[in-house]
């Protein structure tokens, strides 16, 4: 391991710029693109804003970790989904819950009552042609100001990308599943 020298001055020049609501992205092959927007939606409750998370593949009656700690904490989250797509009965059924999940997910944003809006797994809906994209992106365009909208999954399409402030890419370096080790209660789930 190669060393270096903390810096001693400030490396950057402090924008100047208004605040406003971000766009931001989540995206990639490697662990921890949910992981991140959650925590984000702990800072902002932490800081007493309202914060909503939609999750466009789980079940409504999931009860992962995130569920139960949000559930402690009084911050919504919301299953909009009917679990992995491989496990699907009915993919036009899938289809159709993503569509009316994406419904209440754009009133959410829409509203401005909210500060920060978690799409967690939207990507997905996206790039198996459940959910159209351009209603999206014109909910996304014309939000309140005020209002950060995180996503997040896999295989961003590319026009997110490009209207987004924020795009942070996971890159699998290594991973245990890929060693043999199957996912854990606490961190997979």
């Amino acid at each position: 391991m190669q060393t270096e020298t903390p810096p001693q001055t400030k490396p950057y020049e402090k924008p100047e710029g208004e605040r406003r609501g971000l766009l931001i992205v989540n995206t990639g092959d490697g662990k921890g693109k949910s992981t991140a927007a959650f925590g984000l939606a702990i800072r902002a409750h932490g800081r007493g804003k309202p914060v909503r998370i939609f999750q466009f593949m789980k079940v409504p009656s999931a009860r992962f970790g995130e569920h139960r700690v949000f559930e402690q904490l009084g911050m919504p989250i919301e299953g909009l989904g009917d679990g992995f797509s491989w496990k699907s009965q009915d993919l036009e059924r899938s289809a159709q819950l993503a569509r009316d999940g994406w419904t209440r997910a754009a009133a959410a944003i829409s509203s401005g009552e909210h500060f920060l809006v978690v799409l967690d797994e939207i990507t997905y809906p996206l790039i198996y042609g459940w959910l159209p994209l351009e209603p999206v992106i014109e909910v996304l365009a014309q939000r309140p100001s005020s209002v950060s909208v995180v996503l997040t999954g896999r295989r961003c399409p590319q026009e997110l990308i490009d209207i987004a402030d924020t795009v942070t890419e996971m890159r699998k370096v290594k991973h245990a599943f890929d060693a043999g080790i199957p996912a854990q209660r606490g961190i997979e789930d």
